[in-house]
């Protein structure tokens, strides 16, 4: 039995994809080990959102190298997909594939391992101008919650932005074999499943038949396929009223919304060539806070864009506070070369950048501080799927809404049990509870 361990960099959708390779190999006969195990092959899911993200992929594929030489190390994802060339040049590197056909990594990998010293290094990668929907799938998770990537692409074209040049086309998995996945996962003690994409919002686009996320939620919802249901991070001018009308009474849907948002300044948004600007963002906001109670927002927010002034730069803080959002991910602006902003004047100094990264933490912590304050005040139950115990005795768990809470039992196993908890006090975010049947 041959060994392989695998390493994801980047996103949910990377998440997924390794762990259906992972399933793939398991079909063939291969014991998953843990990364850093001496293996007979290596396989790293990469990611190039950033330039950093290419520099920590280089650095696990020369760990991987350096840990058996030996090994067959295969590299797939976003950044081999994007630079080729680059990847195959690591010396030790055997096997490149790009973000279409994924799975074919464990054939390539069995291939290498059984001709050893007379294989020939492979390098393969696709044009995804009319690539397909890879069908891949899950059937069991570790956790309480999993991912379904349930579409693949983006084709926005946002200056600042490698990812639709490495992903392609926007292209969706078919509806019944959603179904059959969440229902699946389900069946084997999942609780919460998470739609997810590169563009989730975009979903069905690529059907001839209307059928679109709203559809693919209510269907879910009407047939009781899971417990709860949670989507990825979502395009603000994808959520339009429409949706919110027709999701809104979907019982499983959990009140919680990723939005891709990225700045809160309209001139920045429109040097980054989005689709919607900050009043369209606000709006959408809104109208989910009044048709879906209890809903909470999380976002990503992009510091340093070439030419940030400081007023716009403070246009997005407003836009922060004014959103109330539960939390964001705060990064700063990378140059990606063949982007267009890329080449724009007004390059931002990295201290600038980084500067400005912990003010807008330091802003969206307190909103942050804010909301949870409020929770604590109101001592409403929160509904939440214990998650793991630690040696303490403390779960961890998130809420519907994506509160993240601890809570003290002596149950010796609550992991993946729906609950009801009430709020006690916060400290960094986490929401200290008392189990309610034990108060």
């Amino acid at each position: 039995m041959y060994k392989v361990g695998l390493y994801t960099l980047g996103c949910k959708v990377s998440q997924y994809e390794t762990e259906a390779v992972g399933e793939a190999f398991s079909n063939k006969g291969f014991e998953i080990c843990p990364y850093d195990e001496i293996c007979d092959a290596y396989v790293i899911n990469t990611c190039t959102v950033t330039a950093e993200s290419d520099r920590k992929s280089r650095q696990v594929i020369r760990r991987a190298v350096k840990r058996n030489p030996n090994a067959v190390v295969a590299v797939i994802g976003c950044y081999s997909q994007r630079a080729p060339e680059e990847v195959a040049g690591i010396p030790g590197v055997l096997v490149v594939l790009g973000t279409e056909h994924k799975l074919t990594v464990v054939d390539a990998v069995e291939k290498m391992l059984k001709q050893r010293d007379a294989a020939k290094q492979i390098v393969s990668t696709t044009d995804l101008s009319c690539a397909a929907f890879e069908p891949m799938k899950i059937t069991k998770a570790p956790r309480t919650r999993a991912y379904v990537k349930i579409e693949d692409g983006c084709e926005a074209k946002c200056t600042y932005c490698a990812i639709s040049g490495a992903r392609g086309r926007v292209r969706s998995k078919k509806r019944e074999d959603v179904i059959a996945e969440v229902e699946g996962l389900y069946a084997t003690g999942v609780r919460e499943i998470v739609l997810t994409g590169i563009e989730t919002g975009s979903y069905g686009r690529d059907f001839d038949e209307k059928y679109d996320l709203a559809d693919l939620i209510c269907e879910l919802d009407a047939r009781g396929s899971c417990e709860r249901i949670r989507l990825g991070s979502l395009a603000p001018e994808l959520i339009n009223d429409s949706f919110v009308k027709r999701v809104r009474d979907a019982k499983m849907l959990a009140p919680h919304f990723h939005l891709s948002l990225q700045s809160g300044s309209d001139s920045v948004l429109r040097r980054m060539k989005r689709r919607y600007n900050s009043k369209m963002a606000m709006a959408v906001i809104e109208n989910i806070r009044e048709s879906i109670p209890r809903a909470n927002f999380t976002t990503d927010l992009m510091v340093g864009f070439p030419g940030e002034s400081e007023e716009e730069f403070w246009e997005t803080v407003d836009f922060v506070r004014r959103a109330r959002l539960l939390d964001a991910h705060v990064f700063a602006y990378s140059r990606r070369e063949g982007t267009p902003a890329a080449y724009y004047d007004g390059q931002i100094p990295e201290n600038i950048k980084r500067e400005r990264s912990e003010k807008l933490i330091s802003v969206k912590n307190e909103v942050r501080d804010l909301l949870l304050d409020e929770l604590v005040m109101k001592k409403e139950p929160l509904s939440v799927i214990a998650e793991v115990k630690n040696k303490d005795g403390y779960y961890t768990a998130h809420s519907d809404s994506y509160v993240e809470v601890k809570f003290f039992s002596d149950d010796e196993d609550l992991s993946g049990e729906v609950l009801d908890v009430i709020p006690v006090s916060h400290n960094d975010g986490i929401v200290l509870c008392e189990l309610i049947n034990e108060i």
